[in-house]
C-alpha cells in the first residue's frame, strides 16, 4: 500500500496551486502526501489509512498543515491565532504589536478585540492628554500586516473585533469605508445579548455605552443597529457576532472567556488560542449514488488522531501559543464539498431533502470526533485543563448519551473538535469543489493566466458541474435558504461556521436587517451577508465582467498577486461572495 502512487488534482489550475502552495521543491502529490502522513501517524497502520484518506483527497488538512508539517519550512502547521489581551496601555499595545509580526512571520492570521482601548477623547491624567481610541490604534496592527509578508506566501490576516458597547463602537462600524485603511482586517462587532433586546423593545434612548464601568452616553439601540446593518448593506462590513452565545456555548465556559474569533470568524478564541484546521470532502464519499456514512465513519478516527499529532509536532510562533494549544488541544474538524455532494446525490441545495441528509452528515461528524476524542484519552490522557465541569456545557449536553458516556469515563482528549471553515484554497486543489457549506457561486469561469506567449484563457469548472451536474448558484437561492443551512451546521458545531448568506436585489432593507435579527433568534454564533449589487471593492454583477483571476479582488490585490505571485490573505472574493482567509 505504501508503494501507492496517488494521481492529486485533475484540473490544471488545481495542481499549479497545490505545487506553488504546499508542495516542497521538487515535491510530487504523493510524495506531499507520504510527508504529511509519516509527520502525523502514530505507527505504520495510521501512517497508510493517512495516506488513503489524503492521497484520495477524502480529508483536506488546512493549507499551513500542508505546506508546514514535515517540511523544511520554520512555519507553523496552525492557520491563525487570536492575540493575547490588549490592554489601555501603550506598553500593552506595542507588545500586542510585536507579537503580531511574530506571528504573521511565522505564517499565521491574528483576531483581536480592541475593547479594552479606552475611547476617543478619554482623558490620560498621567499625560494630560486624550486618548485617540481603539481605532486609531488598529492602524499600527495594519501597518504591521501590511509590511509583515506571512512566510513569503501570503499578506497577513486579521479580524478586529469592538464590543457593541464601547463608547467608539459608532466610529469603529464606519472605520473601513475608506479603501486606503484597514485593508488588512476584516471587522465585526461584538453583539451582546442586552443590545438584541433593547434592539427588540424599540424605545428611542435605549442602550448604554460604557468603558471601565463608566457611562459614557445612552443611545437608541435601533439607530446604532441601522448604522451597522447600513454599512453591511453597502460594504459587507462588519460582520456580527453574537459574542453572548459564543460564551454560552463555550465547552471550556469554567476557564476562559472569548471575546474574539479569527479572521474568517469560524473560530472564537480565547487570549492565544490556535485554530488547527481540516475539512472532509464530502465529495468523495459518493460512491454508486449514495453517500458511504461507513467509510465517513471509519476515517474520522484516523483524522482525530492525526491533528492532534500536530499539537505536538508544529512550531508555535509565541510560547504563549503553545501552552494555550496543548493545555487544551483544539481542533477545528469540518466538511467541504457540502453543496457539491448533495447536487449530486440529486438534491437541490438547502431543499428539504438536502437538509435532512446534510443534518445526518454533522451529526455523524459531531459524534465521530467526541467519539474518537474520548478514547484517545483513554490512550494518551485528556486534555490538562479537563474538568468534571466540562460535562455541564451546553453543547456537550446535546451529545448522545453513550458518547457522554465515554467522556465521563475517560475524559476528552481535545477540548473543541468541529468547526466549518471557508475552505477557500484547499477545496480549489481538490478539483474546485464547493467550499464549506456554502452553494455554488458560478459553475465556471474563465481565467486569464499571463504566459510567455502571451495571455492564455483557462476554463475552470466547478467539480459538480465538471461531473454533469448543473446545481443553484448562490444567487438562484433565498437569503433564507442560507441562513437555514447556517443553523442547522452550527447545532452540530462546538465552534463556529464561516458562511455567507448572499443577498439578491430582490431583498429589502427592511428584510435584510431581519436575516441577523432571525440569526441571533435561531443559535448563531455569528452572520455574514454580502451583495452583489453592494459596493465593497466595486464589484461587478456578471461573471464575464469581472477580474480575470477568481483570488484577485482589488487592484492592490493585483499589484500583490503580480509581485508575489499569490493575493491577500483575506478578502471578499467577487466570484463567491466570501470572505478568503486562507
Amino acid at each position: 500500500m505504501h508503494n501507492i502512487e496517488y494521481s492529486g488534482p485533475s484540473m490544471p489550475l488545481s495542481e499549479e496551486i497545490d505545487q506553488m502552495k504546499y508542495r516542497q521543491e521538487g515535491e510530487t502529490f504523493t510524495d506531499k502526501i507520504k510527508r504529511i502522513a509519516r509527520a502525523l501517524c502514530d505507527g505504520q497502520e495510521h501512517r497508510y489509512s493517512l495516506e488513503d484518506i489524503l492521497g484520495n483527497m477524502r480529508f483536506l488538512p488546512a493549507g499551513r498543515v500542508q505546506s508546514a508539517i514535515g517540511s523544511n519550512r520554520i512555519t507553523t502547521a496552525y492557520n491563525c491565532f487570536v492575540s493575547g489581551d490588549i490592554e489601555d496601555s501603550m506598553n500593552s499595545i506595542m507588545e500586542k504589536a510585536s507579537e503580531a509580526a511574530e506571528t504573521m512571520r511565522r505564517g499565521g492570521g491574528i483576531g483581536y478585540d480592541f475593547s479594552k482601548i479606552r475611547p476617543r477623547g478619554d482623558r490620560i491624567k498621567s499625560l494630560d492628554s486624550q486618548a485617540s481610541g481603539p481605532v486609531s490604534f488598529m492602524g499600527i496592527f495594519d501597518s504591521v500586516c501590511q509590511t509583515i509578508a506571512s512566510s513569503g506566501h501570503r499578506r497577513g490576516a486579521q479580524m478586529g473585533v469592538l464590543r457593541v458597547d464601547h463608547p467608539d463602537i459608532e466610529e469603529f462600524v464606519i472605520a473601513k469605508r475608506n479603501s486606503d485603511k484597514l485593508t488588512g482586517f476584516n471587522i465585526s462587532v461584538g453583539i451582546t445579548d442586552e443590545f438584541m433586546e433593547a434592539l427588540a423593545n424599540d424605545s428611542d434612548d435605549s442602550f448604554a455605552l460604557c468603558y471601565d464601568g463608566i457611562h459614557h452616553k445612552t443611545v437608541s439601540a435601533k439607530e446604532l443597529w441601522d448604522k451597522i446593518m447600513l454599512s453591511t448593506w453597502d460594504w459587507a462590513e462588519p460582520g456580527v457576532l453574537f459574542i453572548d452565545r459564543i460564551t454560552e456555548l463555550n465547552n471550556l465556559f469554567y476557564c476562559e472567556e472569548i471575546r474574539a474569533t479569527n479572521p474568517c470568524g469560524e473560530q472564537p478564541l480565547p487570549a492565544y488560542g490556535a485554530c488547527l484546521l481540516g475539512s472532509f470532502n464530502l465529495t468523495k464519499y459518493i460512491v454508486d449514488n449514495e453517500f458511504d456514512f461507513t467509510q465517513f465513519k471509519k476515517d474520522i478516527p484516523d483524522v482525530v488522531r492525526a491533528q492532534d499529532n500536530i499539537i505536538d509536532r508544529t512550531i508555535y510562533p509565541l510560547k504563549q501559543q503553545s501552552d494555550e494549544a496543548k493545555n487544551k488541544r483544539r481542533m477545528g474538524l469540518g466538511v467541504t464539498g457540502l453543496a457539491n455532494a448533495g447536487e449530486m446525490l440529486g438534491m437541490p441545495y438547502a431543499s428539504q431533502e438536502f437538509l435532512v441528509w446534510a443534518e445526518k452528515v454533522f451529526a455523524c461528524l459531531r459524534d465521530n470526533c467526541y467519539r474518537a476524542s474520548a478514547r484517545l484519552a483513554a490512550e494518551k490522557g485528556a486534555f490538562p485543563m479537563y474538568r468534571e465541569d466540562y460535562l455541564k456545557s451546553n453543547f456537550i449536553r446535546g451529545l448522545p448519551a453513550s458518547v457522554k458516556k465515554e467522556i465521563r469515563e475517560h475524559g476528552i482528549r481535545n477540548s473543541h473538535l468541529t468547526s466549518i471553515a471557508p475552505t477557500g484554497t484547499i477545496s480549489l486543489v481538490a478539483d474546485n469543489v464547493s467550499g464549506g457549506i456554502e452553494p455554488v457561486f458560478s459553475h465556471y469561469y474563465d481565467r486569464t493566466i499571463q504566459t510567455f506567449e502571451g495571455p492564455k484563457v483557462e476554463r475552470v469548472e466547478d467539480y459538480a458541474y465538471a461531473h454533469g451536474v448543473e446545481g443553484k448558484t448562490a444567487n438562484e437561492i433565498s437569503v433564507q435558504d442560507h441562513l437555514a443551512v447556517l443553523l442547522l451546521a452550527q447545532h452540530y458545531v462546538d465552534s463556529a461556521c464561516s458562511k455567507t448568506c448572499n443577498v439578491g436585489d430582490d431583498v429589502s432593507y427592511e428584510d435584510f436587517k431581519k436575516v441577523y435579527v432571525d440569526a441571533w433568534k435561531g443559535g448563531a454564533k455569528g452572520c455574514t451577508t454580502f451583495r452583489l449589487s453592494g459596493k465593497r471593492f466595486g464589484i461587478l454583477n456578471t461573471i464575464e465582467e469581472t477580474v480575470e483571476e477568481k483570488e484577485a479582488v482589488s487592484s492592490e490585490a493585483q499589484e500583490v498577486a503580480k509581485e508575489e505571485g499569490t493575493v491577500e490573505a483575506c478578502f471578499i472574493d467577487p466570484l463567491t461572495g466570501q470572505k478568503e482567509c486562507s
